[in-house]
């Protein structure tokens, strides 16, 4: 006990008597003062008292699909910070394969008392994906915000980058520049921001062939995969659903002979860390991260302040970024 009053008294910048007052439940501490001894209960691993259990903590889970892709931690980074503008402190949570899955983690923050959590991809966004964990959430009428395309009927707020307009200005760039066979490269068929991604493509080019339209895993291996299959079907110009995608399809330009972009064309989503980096620089579709983590945390916020927020979606207009990975269409 004495090391917990210790530990905790440290961290907070409080005497060990300030401590015990709150963990006693005593008069004469500030309520910001209490709830940064809570706080520091809970980023302890420590328990609360029993009386105090029934309080949230200032805990935000912040649960991702992965960091491999550079656009989940750049959403972190964000949205974190936004988080300790406000006292909150969030608790990363990301899936590995074969690790913890997201419905796991769900019962792990809801085990924490957290205020609230935020989504940054993740199941709801996939049509055939388990949701109960969603549902669960909702009973427990605990504050949830997602970021990006989800299924319907989860009902909660939502915040995105417009998936159609990203589609919109990557296919008329390639247009302009000549490119007729343009193929896509998709997540999974019942991914939420690819079906409304083909959706824009097929109200651009209603006679787009179905064999220009390729499904894969997110991952560089898979685009690459994806990509080979279009090229196999000569597309000239690749739309690709993420960067990652779009590193995969110019490693496969490469593998079949192609110059990229003399011959090949490609444009990613996402504008990740790095992407200026790359040989070539990669033309991609800019999410514009730093609003969208800004606007999820101040709806999660208003949620966990007791307002009432409309389960709307946001939609935020990307930005096509025109770096050296297209170009002219070979003649």
């Amino acid at each position: 006990m004495t090391r917990r009053l210790a530990q905790v008294a440290k961290k907070v910048g409080v005497s060990e008597a300030t401590v015990s007052r709150v963990l006693n439940g005593k008069p004469g501490v500030s309520d910001s003062t209490r709830q940064a001894v809570l706080s520091a209960l809970d980023v302890l691993g420590y328990e609360r008292p029993t009386q105090l259990r029934g309080e949230r903590a200032r805990l935000v889970g912040l649960v991702l699909p992965e960091l491999q892709n550079p656009i989940f931690p750049a959403f972190a980074e964000v949205i974190g910070g936004a988080l300790a503008q406000l006292g909150l402190t969030p608790v990363l949570c990301t899936q590995t394969k074969g690790g913890v899955s997201e419905a796991d983690y769900v019962e792990l923050l809801l085990q924490q008392q957290v205020s609230g959590v935020v989504f940054a991809g993740g199941l709801y966004a996939q049509a055939d994906a388990p949701h109960d964990h969603y549902r669960q959430l909702a009973e427990r009428n605990i504050p949830v915000v997602l970021v990006n395309a989800a299924i319907e009927h989860l009902g909660f707020p939502c915040v995105s980058c417009d998936d159609a307009v990203a589609v919109e200005q990557a296919w008329r760039h390639l247009a302009s520049l000549g490119h007729e066979r343009i193929g896509l490269v998709l997540g999974p068929a019942d991914h939420m921001p690819s079906q409304r991604k083909l959706t824009a493509a097929r109200a651009l080019a209603p006679d787009l062939p179905d064999e220009h339209v390729a499904r894969a895993m997110f991952s560089l291996e898979g685009g690459q995969a994806a990509a080979t299959r279009l090229l196999d079907r000569g597309v000239t110009g690749i739309i690709c659903a993420s960067d990652p995608l779009a590193l995969g399809a110019v490693r496969a330009a490469r593998r079949r002979g192609l110059a990229v972009p003399g011959e090949v064309s490609v444009v990613g989503y996402d504008d990740s860390a790095f992407m200026n980096c790359t040989e070539p620089p990669l033309t991609t579709v800019r999410q514009p991260i730093e609003a969208m983590g800004r606007a999820a945390v101040e709806l999660l916020n208003a949620q966990i302040g007791g307002g009432s927020v409309t389960p709307e979606e946001l939609l935020f207009e990307p930005e096509l970024v025109v770096r050296g990975s297209t170009a002219q269409v070979p003649r």
